[in-house]
């Protein structure tokens, strides 16, 4: 007797919940098996939707199914009929793999309804339910008979597919999600349009709307890199005027690269005003087209991979190597791009939920190349920027020495009597100018420090930011575990100590996230500031870490809504450092760690805002006094002394007066702010 291999319904269950997650990652897997069948047109129907037992209706124009493919393709899991490396009829690649996406999408649902009309066979449709109800029943899925009837038809060749009772409900968030999927899943950027994913859904017509607007145009550069087939380079950049701007033929890449050949399209946009000053788009409009569909996308044979693009996957790191070296760099929010790949010799292996890629020494390597492009074009942009300041810096010296040669032809003009004391003038205020000039450059090489700091901060906490949620995640592994394990005998024995470990993952968690929330750049545009709800932002974010330093923190914000001329990033740079400088005075020895007080105040006294920060900690030491707003001058023998330096500056550049009071209202320190009011 011979014997094989059978699959218990128990595994199709299983395998079916863990292969999707998400109603619109399963949608999208029926959509590719639309655009695998050389369908021109693919429609997405949602009914009932609001609530669980919805219904799902696919519809495609494509070559439809035969008997055969429905018994032998369709329902075969774990291999697939396409035959990957030869072309569909309309020249597209396969980008179907083994039909377990596909068994992940129908089990979204009680039900499935499938009705299909293949080319060549005329006035033929075949179709098949599936209840999978019926399976709960049973040992093995071979016990489950499916039955395909065939009737006569007059309709053109595709597939509808009907999937019922939805086991989840579908909300405005999902349908959005489902229709920026659909939108980019074809590659809307390209100059063809031939395989055309619809929702039928009010989101996806204004998201569509969106898209097609394309502002390629308004970009200030488009960068296009090609990998060829021995793994060689070659790419250009282009202006906003569509001229080569710089290009490379190897020249600045790791070639030879192992992967498949590729061309990596991308474009990069200056979002400030001046650079759009004359043009159609506003710089609104462009902020929110890339808001929707900017990043770096991943297109294998026609269709795009997730999850690489997606909102916050930030794939090739641009925002790591901007937070590192921000000059001239790209971001997710300031680029929007493209690699394509088709993949002749199957190189980069799918996943079998279909989201991403195995990361093998193919993908390693198209990554890098990606990337790679990308530090070529920072380079040449760079280097042009460089050169820039040169010339800049020779104008000027030129224009002081001729400034200086007509100040002396000037003065040999004057009487005899008068050339001297104007002479004696001409230098005093060249005198002036030089200690000015001084001055600057001090102040210059303070703030370079300050944002060398900065740098350091932002790229620690990128680079900790996985590792900590990681050790979150971890030891609430570890917690579930041991507690089943050990149960009654887990507090007596490891409970304390994991406790403990958790608190210290989740303040290592909020220590990353505070100085990037920090340093967004957004943060810097000049606005009506809303003081109040500024302060309160400012201490919300600190609240975690006032909380671990035993610091009951109280805000005591006028009723009146006041307004200043500013950005979000001065007030955090003025109102956040008077924050840690009260921390930091708490932890000076023999201070004790219970009734620690600091209160964050605003009031309006005529036409200027008052923000008061006090605390009931040591003070101000006496041998201080107001040397403590000099750079470098610190109570604490582990600070920098730059913090209330960064006040003073930012407070003077508001045209505002910083004080300070040794001994407080609260016993302590006591800073007051005192800002111009913006009327309204």
């Amino acid at each position: 007797m011979m014997a094989r291999f059978r699959v218990s319904t128990d595994i199709l269950r299983r395998l079916g919940e863990e292969l999707i997650t998400s109603l619109d990652q399963g949608l999208v897997e029926l959509v590719k098996n639309a655009h695998d069948a050389d369908a021109r047109e693919c429609t997405v129907e949602l009914r009932n939707v609001e609530k669980p037992g919805g219904t799902v209706v696919i519809t495609d124009d494509g070559d439809g199914m035969s008997r055969d493919d429905i018994l032998n393709g369709w329902l075969v899991l774990g291999r697939s009929r396409k035959v990957a490396r030869e072309r569909t009829p309309l020249g597209r690649w396969p980008a179907g793999s083994k039909g377990l996406g596909r068994l992940g999408a129908l089990r979204m649902g009680d039900e499935v309804r499938l009705a299909t009309r293949p080319q060549g066979q005329s006035s033929c449709e075949h179709s098949l339910c599936i209840y999978w109800h019926d399976f709960e029943s049973r040992d093995v899925i071979e016990d489950v008979e499916l039955s395909i009837h065939s009737t006569r038809t007059q309709a053109p060749p595709g597939t509808r597919i009907e999937i019922r009772g939805l086991k989840t409900q579908v909300n405005e968030s999902t349908i959005r999600k489902l229709a920026r999927e659909l939108i980019l899943l074809s590659d809307p950027f390209g100059d063809s349009r031939g395989f055309k994913p619809t929702l039928v859904a009010p989101e996806f017509k204004v998201l569509e709307e969106l898209v097609e607007r394309a502002y390629f145009d308004d970009a200030e550069f488009q960068l296009v890199a090609d990998l060829n087939t021995k793994g060689q380079v070659s790419a250009k950049i282009f202006d906003r005027s569509g001229h080569v701007r710089w290009q490379s033929i190897g020249e600045g890449f790791k070639s030879p690269y192992r992967a498949p050949r590729v061309r990596f399209e991308a474009w990069v946009f200056l979002l400030q005003q001046p650079s759009f000053v004359g043009r159609a788009a506003t710089v609104g409009e462009v902020r929110e087209w890339l808001k929707q569909v900017g990043g770096i996308h991943l297109y294998y044979r026609g269709l795009r991979v997730r999850p690489y693009g997606d909102l916050g996957h930030d794939w090739l790191d641009m925002n790591l190597a901007r937070s590192r070296d921000p000059e001239l760099r790209p971001s997710t929010n300031t680029a929007i791009g493209r690699l394509i790949v088709l993949d002749e010799d199957e190189d980069l292996l799918p996943k079998t939920d279909r989201t991403g890629f195995i990361e093998n020494e193919a993908f390693h390597q198209l990554r890098q190349f990606a990337m790679d492009a990308l530090e070529w074009m920072h380079r040449q942009r760079l280097a042009e920027r460089e050169k820039e300041r040169a010339r800049k810096r020779e104008q000027i010296a030129r224009k002081d020495k001729r400034a200086d040669q007509a100040l002396q032809r000037a003065l040999y003009t004057l009487p005899e009597a008068n050339r001297h004391s104007v002479n004696t003038a001409v230098q005093k205020r060249m005198s002036t100018l030089l200690s000015e000039r001084e001055q600057i450059q001090e102040e210059l090489s303070l703030y370079q420090t300050m944002a060398s700091v900065g740098t350091a901060v932002s790229v620690f906490a990128h680079e900790i930011e996985g590792p900590a949620t990681n050790l979150t995640d971890s030891i609430g592994a570890v917690e579930r575990r041991s507690r089943k394990a050990l149960e009654e005998q887990y507090q007596a024995t490891i409970g304390r100590q994991i406790e403990a470990v958790k608190r210290s993952a989740e303040r290592v968690a909020r220590f990353a996230t505070l100085p990037l929330s920090l340093l967004k750049r957004s943060k810097r545009r000049r606005v009506n500031l809303d003081v109040n709800r500024s302060v309160e932002a400012i201490v919300d974010l600190f609240n975690p870490f006032l909380q671990d330093a035993h610091i009951t923190v109280l805000c005591e914000l006028c009723d009146e809504v006041v307004n200043i001329q500013g950005s979000v990033a001065t007030m955090e740079a003025i109102v956040s450092n008077l924050i840690t400088n009260a921390v930091k005075a708490f932890r000076r020895p023999g201070l004790p760690f219970y009734k620690r007080r600091l209160v964050v105040r605003t009031a309006v006294t005529g036409n200027r805002v008052l923000i008061t920060v006090l605390d009931n900690g040591p003070g101000i030491p006496p041998d201080l006094g107001n040397r403590i707003w000099l750079p470098g001058v610190t109570s604490d023998e582990n600070g920098t002394g730059l913090g209330l330096t960064i006040v003073r500056d930012t407070v003077s550049d508001l045209g505002g007066m910083a004080e300070a009071v040794p001994k407080g209202e609260l016993g302590g320190a006591e800073f007051i702010i005192s800002l111009p009011r913006k009327e309204d």
